[in-house]
Formats: structure tokens, C-alpha cells, sequence
């Protein structure tokens, strides 16, 4: 029996949490991740070197990695201290590949092949491109840093529209996956900072909606703020067909697994909660609903607000059974 193509379509630590889990299994995986990334280590490196961000590229390389621990864990090292501080030694490598080589592309061969990869990680263009958010209030923030992180945690609009500046060019290499599919996973993944960047890229939406794949969504477990602050699942699905169009979304996989209050007490100081489930099958959409979080300990020496991003995600292996689960019966 020939091996499912699955394509996730996403980027930092959702996408690197579905293909951890899903390399497991007897499949055949490509990775179509967002490059408008412009905050920390790959902002820097982008505007001092003139390179494309290569942190959600990293990430996607490494969850695919069937090499030693060792080797994963020395692309994944993060510099604590001296000028180096923030960056990871993999993002540094990739950047100094693709000046050597002047090709990104190149550059993810030669680190796959390192890392002994099992399967594809495509950028989803090329091109340099900021992505913007028009506001309510009409304001306009540009750069995904700038919209990822409201300043104070003051309150902000809802986000009326998202945008590219300027429009790139598609990666063929990202249509082609697409169009060759069985089944694609979109997310899961902040809304607007790792999905609907990709949707924004001319030609990938027209492409999913002439796809024969099955398209599953991952609902987040928990809202983002300034992102998604008070959405339900059916608001983060109103935002989504926005830009992929309606009718396009197959299934929508939802975690039904409460999350501890410990963990639920941290986020509501940022003004996060879990994502309403209210959606159903009479929504048009085949509905899926599992445990799916990984339990993850508090451990109060990192940042608050890294702690915060760190304490309730999917666990990788849950998410990839239930998705070979769906998959079976789709």
C-alpha cells in the first residue's frame, strides 16, 4: 500500500510539534512553512545579513531529523551570552549556508541531508515579505514581531485584515506539494503569525481549493492575545476562510482535554484562555475531538513569557494518532 502524502502548512513550534509526532509513521511528509518571521534570532539575521528568516525552517528540520540526539541538539543550541546571545547555532548555519550558496533552497538540502531529514521542508516563497495587519481602529502594524507581541499587554483592536508587503512570488516546490497531497494539515499554529501568513501568498489558497486533498484544520488550544483574544473555534474558522475561502476545510480536529488550572492561571495574566469549542458536524465541517495536550511542568526559572508559550501545546503523539486515526477513516 502506498504511503499517505501529508502536507502541513504552518510554522514554528505547531508545525515542529505535528511533524515530530507523524515521522514515526509509515508516511510520506513535506513541510510548507511560513518565511515572514522577523522577530529575535531570525530578524536579526535577516536584516543584518540580508537572508531569509531561517528559525521556522529550523524547527521543521529538526522535528524531521532521524540523526543523533547529539547533532539535533547542537541546531537547536541557543547562545546565552556575547554577541551570538539569542541565537541558535542552526539558524546561524543555515544563514551562512545560503550566503555561501546564495540559494535557501540549497541550503535546507545540504542541513537535511546533515540531519538525515525524513521528509520535505519548503518555504513557502523566497521572496523577502513583511507581513501587516490592518486593525479595527484602522492602524496598521507591520512586521509579524510587532503584531505577535502587543506591547504591555494593553488592549488592542480586533485585527480586521492581513497582508503582505510585498506580494512574493510562490514557491512552485509549495504549489507542487500541494497539488500532489493526500491529505493536508493546516496548523496548528498562532492564526495570523504561522497560518494565514502562508494563505496570503499568491497562488497557495487557489491552490488548496483546487486541491483533491482532504484538509484538516488543528484548532489552537488556547487563544493568542491581540491575535485572537475572546475567539471561539468558530471565529478562529470565520478568520481562516477568509483567506482560504469557505467549503475548502474538510475536518476540523479539536482538543477536548481540559487543561489544569495551574497551567490555565498563568495565561489569564496575559489575558489567554482555552478556545471555546463551539462548533459541530452541522457546521459543514466533519468533527473531530480528542485529548491532546502535553502535560508540561511549570518551571519558574524561564521568562514569564516564554514559560507562557511553553506550558500548554499539543503533544506530539497524540496529535499524530489521532491524525493516522482520521485519516484512516477518510
Amino acid at each position: 500500500m502506498k504511503k499517505p502524502k501529508i502536507t502541513i502548512i504552518g510554522g514554528g513550534t505547531g508545525s515542529f510539534t505535528a511533524l515530530l509526532g507523524l515521522k514515526k509513521y509509515p508516511v510520506s511528509l513535506s513541510a510548507i512553512v511560513t518565511m515572514m518571521d522577523d522577530g529575535g534570532s531570525s530578524g536579526i539575521l535577516r536584516d543584518e545579513l540580508g537572508v531569509l528568516p531561517p528559525g521556522d525552517i529550523r524547527q521543521c528540520i529538526i522535528a524531521l531529523a532521524k540523526s543523533t540526539r547529539l547533532l539535533r541538539e547542537l541546531f537547536n543550541y541557543r547562545y546565552a551570552n556575547g554577541v551570538l546571545k539569542g541565537h541558535t547555532f542552526g539558524n546561524i548555519f543555515l544563514s551562512t549556508l545560503e550566503k555561501q550558496t546564495g540559494s535557501m533552497k540549497k541550503s535546507i538540502k545540504i542541513v537535511g541531508d546533515i540531519l538525515n531529514i525524513k521528509g520535505d521542508v519548503i518555504p513557502v516563497t523566497y521572496a523577502k515579505s513583511t507581513l501587516c495587519v490592518k486593525l479595527d481602529d484602522g492602524k496598521i502594524i507591520k512586521g509579524e514581531h510587532h503584531i505577535d507581541v502587543s506591547d504591555n499587554i494593553k488592549e488592542r483592536n480586533k485585527i480586521q485584515k492581513a497582508f503582505l508587503l510585498p506580494k512574493p512570488e510562490s514557491n512552485e516546490d509549495a504549489l507542487s506539494a500541494i497539488k500532489s497531497s493526500n491529505y493536508i494539515l493546516i496548523g496548528p499554529g498562532d492564526l495570523y503569525t504561522s497560518v494565514i501568513p502562508n494563505l496570503l501568498v499568491p497562488g497557495i489558497a487557489s491552490a488548496l481549493r483546487k486541491s483533491k486533498a482532504k484538509i484538516i484544520y488543528v484548532l489552537n488550544i488556547m487563544t493568542k492575545f491581540g491575535q485572537t483574544t475572546k475567539y471561539t473555534a468558530k471565529d478562529h474558522l470565520k478568520d481562516l476562510e477568509k483567506y482560504l475561502g469557505k467549503g475548502v476545510i474538510d475536518i476540523v480536529l479539536i482538543n477536548k482535554e481540559k487543561p489544569s488550572s495551574n497551567a490555565l492561571a498563568w495565561y489569564k495574566k496575559f489575558k489567554e484562555v482555552s478556545v471555546l469549542d463551539d462548533i459541530n458536524d452541522d457546521n459543514g465541517y466533519k468533527v473531530y475531538k480528542a485529548r491532546l495536550i502535553k502535560d508540561l511542568l511549570i518551571n519558574g526559572n524561564k521568562k514569564e513569557d516564554a514559560l507562557r508559550r511553553s506550558i500548554i501545546r499539543h503533544d506530539p503523539h497524540k496529535l499524530a494518532k489521532k491524525v493516522l486515526s482520521i485519516i484512516g477513516e477518510n
